[in-house]
Formats: structure tokens, C-alpha cells, sequence
């Protein structure tokens, strides 16, 4: 009786974990949904993928919306102002996140042209992926992935961070489920599992102003961004350190390149759904810490990094890797 003492209390724990998220929606069901005329949203990576659909929808609910793009005269961009129907609620701006002087700018902008209630939201959605082990990769790589990734989130969110305490505002950052483990993309499972850090922090912080902190954890929706195009095994290979090739073969190199290629066209085409829980981070009156939206199998994984011991994550990875 009491050896079955430990696992029948993990059970508990586990159906406690369950009932949790059914009963916040319940209680989220009943209080009056957010406004949205009269307030203004900031959005980073608005070119193209999930940061300019959620442009588009958050236009559609009623929010003046600064779609921050990198190319504010490139397709993405233009096809933007256009599908919003030229209207004066969206305004495109050029915003770099690793340039101080473009997050400077930015928000000169937006400070200029605050609607009534006032500045709502901030969206680090900006990113960059790429695919490679580690000793592939070179520093300048780590480096533009670090900034982008990390400190352009970090910087435009300390830029608007007064205007956020001042309208008792909400912060959302795009992460992933790769925050928790890897498979081929260290690079970018390194960002995501930092930013995920900092948001914790940030998140404890700002409770006192009323500030409320999301992190969005999509699964694999390649197919839905630009964020990652197919590699092929030449293009990687021809990157490599003559280090590195004398260490692994064009064999290797394109077994990998064929198993990150097939994850990439698994990848969902609905980004819709992402949207939605970036839409909910900003209009809920409680919005949930964390959105993870992905299918069952890889929140299976993320259970399985997050309560076995690493040992069995790493077979787990080992074996998929293997395949």
C-alpha cells in the first residue's frame, strides 16, 4: 500500500495539472473581454509568418496597429497596407530590432500618434531560425542569432517598457516548444530558452504595474512562416570549416539535411491557430503565462523533458535522430 503511495500522488499531480487550464478558461469565460478601440499595438516581424497575420487581425478587431517590418518597402510589407485597406489604424514602419536607432524611432512614432486609451501591447515576434550542428555554425552566426533573437526582443521591450507600466499594458514573446530541447537547431532552441528566462523575470516584475507578460510556444508550423527554408546538404557543406569536413562526410551532412528537411515539411500550414493564442494573450482579461500550441506528439516531448530525468530525453532525441 505504501509503495503505490508515490505514484498515485504523481497521478493526483498529473489530473490536478490537467484541471488547472479548464478551470482558468471557465473562470477567463465569465469577465468581459478587452476593448480594443482606442489602443495601440506594436508588433515586430510584421514582413511576413505569424506577425503579419496578427497585424491583420488585430486591424480587423479594432486596434491601431504598428506592423514593424524589416523591408517596410518589400512585398510583405506592401501586400500588408493593402490587405488592411489602406486604412489609418495600420501603420507599417521600418523597425530593425537589432538597430537602437530604429527602436528609437519607433517608438517617436508611436508616441506620436497614441490613440485615446493609450499604448496596449508590445509583440516580440521578430526571429530568425537556421539549421546546423554546432561546430558547423560560426561565431558570427551565434552572434546576429543572439541579437536578433534575444537582445532585439530585450531591447525593444526596455524601449516601451514605460509606456507599458504607464497603461498597465501587456507583453508578448514568441518562443517555441524547441525552448526545451533540440533537434538540429541548437541555435535556435539556445534564443528561445533564454528569452524564456528573461520573460520569467519580466513577468514577476511588472505584476506590481499591472503589466501582464505571455510567452506564445507554437510547435512546428515552418510551413505557415519564412523563419526556416529547406536546406540543402551542398549549400551546408560548402559553409563548413576545413576543420569541420575533415571530420564529417557529404554522406553525413545530407542525412541530416534530409531528416531537417522531412521536419520542415511536417510542419502545420495553420498559423491561424498561433494567432489565436497571441490574440487571447492580448485581449483575455487573464491571460495564461504560456500558449503552447502544438500537436500531441511534441507536447509529449516537452512533458517528457520537463519531468524525466535527462538520461531519458536524450535517448528519446538520440533515437528520433537515428531515424
Amino acid at each position: 500500500m505504501w509503495a503505490a503511495a508515490p505514484l498515485l500522488l504523481l497521478l493526483l499531480l498529473l489530473l490536478l495539472l490537467l484541471l488547472l487550464p479548464l478551470l482558468a478558461r471557465l473562470c477567463r469565460r465569465g469577465a468581459a473581454r478587452l476593448e480594443p478601440a482606442g489602443r495601440a499595438v506594436l508588433i515586430t516581424g510584421c514582413d511576413s509568418g505569424f506577425g503579419h497575420l496578427l497585424a491583420l487581425r488585430l486591424h480587423r478587431l479594432g486596434f491601431t496597429v504598428f506592423a514593424g517590418c524589416l523591408c517596410p518597402g518589400g512585398d510583405g510589407a506592401r501586400r500588408l497596407q493593402r490587405e488592411a485597406g489602406g486604412a489609418g489604424r495600420l501603420r507599417v514602419l521600418r523597425l530593425d530590432v537589432t538597430r537602437a536607432r530604429d527602436v528609437r524611432a519607433a517608438k517617436e512614432l508611436v508616441l506620436s500618434h497614441l490613440p485615446e486609451r493609450g499604448f496596449w501591447g508590445l509583440v516580440n515576434n521578430a526571429g530568425i531560425s537556421t539549421f546546423g550542428e554546432t561546430g558547423w555554425l560560426p561565431m558570427e552566426t551565434y552572434e546576429k542569432f543572439a541579437d536578433v533573437n534575444l537582445l532585439g526582443s530585450i531591447r525593444t521591450t526596455l524601449a516601451f517598457l514605460p509606456l507599458l507600466r504607464k497603461y498597465k499594458g501587456r507583453i508578448v514573446f514568441m518562443s517555441s516548444i524547441i525552448a526545451y530541447f533540440t533537434l538540429g537547431n541548437g541555435i535556435y532552441s539556445m534564443t528561445k530558452a533564454a528569452i524564456e528566462k528573461f520573460c520569467d523575470a519580466l513577468r514577476l516584475e511588472m505584476k506590481k504595474f499591472g503589466v501582464q507578460v505571455c510567452i506564445i510556444q507554437p510547435g512546428n508550423y515552418a510551413r505557415s512562416t519564412k523563419i526556416q527554408p529547406p536546406l540543402s546538404a551542398e549549400e551546408i557543406w560548402s559553409e563548413l570549416s576545413e576543420e569541420e569536413k575533415a571530420v564529417y562526410n557529404k554522406e553525413y551532412v545530407q542525412e541530416r539535411a534530409n531528416f531537417f528537411n522531412r521536419i520542415l515539411s511536417e510542419g502545420s500550414t495553420n498559423g491561424s491557430e498561433v494567432v489565436d493564442a497571441m490574440v487571447d494573450a492580448l485581449t483575455s482579461p487573464a491571460p495564461k503565462a504560456r500558449y503552447m500550441v502544438a500537436k500531441l506528439k511534441e507536447k509529449v516531448l516537452v512533458f517528457v523533458c520537463a519531468l524525466f530525468p535527462t538520461v531519458v530525453m536524450d535517448s528519446v532525441l538520440s533515437y528520433a535522430l537515428s531515424k
